[in-house]
């Protein structure tokens, strides 16, 4: 997408009426102040010189569309980057009642790309030539080769297109979930679409009054929610995560034949460090995680200790730009695909998917991570996503608006959490079994909590019991140093108590873990092959572990971007030792 003239804000919901071809779009000041985008317009839309367009005819081919045409249609296959020589393009959205809703014109100069086209995700928007039109297509593989090859310029692309797809979820549409507000399975798909950075509308049941409109043209009842409406009018009933990716395109395809260097399993900070600096030296890499890019660093509404940003970051954030990092060094991301095992007795190595899919692969990366913890409390399974929740998003901040809530655990992440809900909820109750915060958060963190008015810390604490019906209604608490057993009509739970590792698809290879579960590396470990293993090799050969995964690793963010960073020096070792028959192992 791209706009030489604005028809309003990025953030503005509400569909325009089309004037004539040719014709300019007027800006709307008042979506124009309502969209904190607007003033990186400049940015999301530059108009190239030509001399920068003479530089891109070598990146594609010049191709022609009669006025009426589609460049591209949302939801089909993908295009790249197409710019614009003649004529001019308008571009749209559609949601789940076909209604069009205008997100700009272009004409000669500006190129039509959003950050999907980095890895050939499906249009999320229509292009249709108003008049006659020549372009410069530019297919997703030599975006990446042109973002790579012409740093000044890539560099000012690859902005846009960020920016664009910022724009685009302000805005909203894409697939709709319609369902009621507190719905847990509502709720986790609208996690899932917002961690992955997807564009998408949320429909109430109960308020909305395009609800009954919806049920109308699905054909579905209340029974069947949540529904999502995917782009082209696909119905889904109830579906997971992974129903939901296959309906948007987002699952990728795989040659069978292809035998990657290095199959990371795990998009946190560990993984994605790994596929962006492999990947940037020429490795074949593919990258799998089951939910969204980040991992449990990606919950964070804040890191503020992370160097480099010193006004902090959300872990969303950060991972969404390694995330686009990786793609624009060609890293294939597979999200969300669900790893089943790893098959390790044979050379290539493989990767079983829970679809039964086998993925070859060199070298393994487990940066796996670790699983939320569930303490024993009765009930708890009942009331999780029901007011129960393991991760403090907006999403859950605004379930929780003006109301009292209670977070457990006493990590930087419950106080990033604690800080966070503070801004929506009356007041945060924090519950740790120690004797203070001392021992386990940071002390900018302890700090903060302190100096927040509407937190109140509870030490020597444990949770008892939870009471309610459908949902979570209220907490009872008991004091350990009084034995006192206090109950509060709280309706909102942040559990933050640290998390199990997440190795129960190594069974199936002989990878060894120390007595919690976390995997072995280097000296701590027997090796199977010949000579020491490299410090963050496992027991196997050519399986590494890097991040929460690994045994003894410090549970930091920029700890696991520097073992994803140097278990590539370690894989390229092996690789080299591989190619070498003197080395004992046959070459591949």
């Amino acid at each position: 997408m791209s706009a030489e003239h604005s028809t309003g804000s990025i953030g503005t919901n509400h569909p325009q009426v089309m004037p004539p071809p040719g014709q300019a779009l007027e800006p709307d000041p008042a979506a124009a102040a309502f969209s904190p985008m607007e003033s990186r317009r400049h940015q999301m839309f530059p108009r190239l010189t030509d001399a920068e367009i003479a530089r891109l005819h070598q990146f594609g081919t010049v191709r022609q569309w009669r006025a009426g045409e589609f460049l591209f249609r949302i939801g089909e296959s993908a295009h790249g980057m197409t710019v614009l020589l003649k004529g001019r393009v308008r571009i749209q959205q559609r949601d789940a009642l076909d209604r069009a809703s205008l997100v700009g014109e272009h004409g000669p100069g500006y190129f039509l790309a959003e950050v999907g086209q980095l890895s050939g995700k499906p249009a999320i928007v229509d292009g249709e030539a108003i008049e006659d039109v020549e372009a410069i297509a530019i297919p997703p593989e030599r975006l990446r080769a042109l973002l790579v090859a012409e740093a000044e310029l890539g560099e000012r692309i690859m902005r846009a297109l960020i920016l664009r797809r910022v724009g685009l979820i302000e805005r909203g549409k894409g697939p709709t979930l319609l369902g009621r507000s507190s719905e847990p399975k509502l709720l986790h798909l609208q996690a899932f679409l917002r961690r992955n950075g997807y564009p998408h509308t949320v429909v109430d049941a109960d308020t909305d009054p395009d609800a009954g409109a919806l049920l109308e043209f699905s054909g579905a009842s209340p029974g069947d929610f949540p529904l999502v409406i995917c782009p082209g009018g696909a119905v889904l009933r109830a579906p997971d995560p992974g129903q939901l990716a296959t309906c948007l395109g987002l699952v990728p395809e795989f040659d069978p034949d292809h035998v990657y260097d290095v199959v990371v399993v795990g998009a946190g900070p560990a993984g994605l460090a790994t596929a962006v600096y492999a990947a940037s030296e020429g490795l074949s890499v593919a990258v799998f995680d089951s939910l969204s890019p980040g991992g449990q660093a990606g919950a964070s509404s804040r890191i503020e200790n992370y160097l480099g940003f010193p006004t902090g970051i959300s872990g969303q954030a950060l991972a969404g730009r390694a995330f686009v990092q990786a793609q624009k060094f060609g890293a294939h991301l597979a999200i969300p695909l669900q790893v089943a095992a790893l098959h390790c007795g044979e050379h290539p190595q493989r990767i079983e998917l829970d679809d039964g899919r086998q993925i070859p692969a060199r070298t393994v990366v487990i940066a796996s991570g670790a699983a939320y913890r569930h303490p024993s409390i009765a009930a708890l399974e009942r009331f999780e996503g029901r007011g129960v929740y393991y991760w403090a998003s907006p999403v859950e901040a605004r379930l929780c608006n003006s109301e009292e809530v209670m977070l457990v655990g006493g990590g930087n992440s419950a106080g990033q959490a604690a800080v966070f809900l503070a801004a929506h909820a009356s007041r945060v109750h924090i519950l740790v079994r120690g004797p203070g915060l001392e021992a386990s958060m940071s002390r900018y963190l302890i700090e903060r909590i302190a100096a927040q008015p509407n937190i109140e810390l509870h030490t020597g604490a444990e949770i008892t019991t939870l009471a309610g019906d459908e949902r979570l209604a209220g907490i009872g608490f008991r004091s350990r140093d009084t034995d006192q057993v206090t109950h509060l009509p709280i309706r909102h739970l942040f559990l933050f108590i640290g998390a199990d590792p997440n190795t129960a698809w190594l069974r199936t290879c002989n990878v060894r873990v120390d007595e919690k579960g976390f995997v072995l590396t280097g000296a701590d470990t027997p090796h199977e092959g010949p000579g020491p293993a490299s410090a963050l090799e496992t027991s196997v050969p050519g399986v590494f572990a890097i991040g929460d995964v690994r045994s003894n690793s410090t549970k930091r963010v920029a700890a696991a971007v520097g073992e994803g960073a140097a278990v590539v020096a370690q894989i390229h070792a092996y690789l080299a030792r591989l190619a070498r028959p003197e080395a004992g192992t046959l070459a591949m």
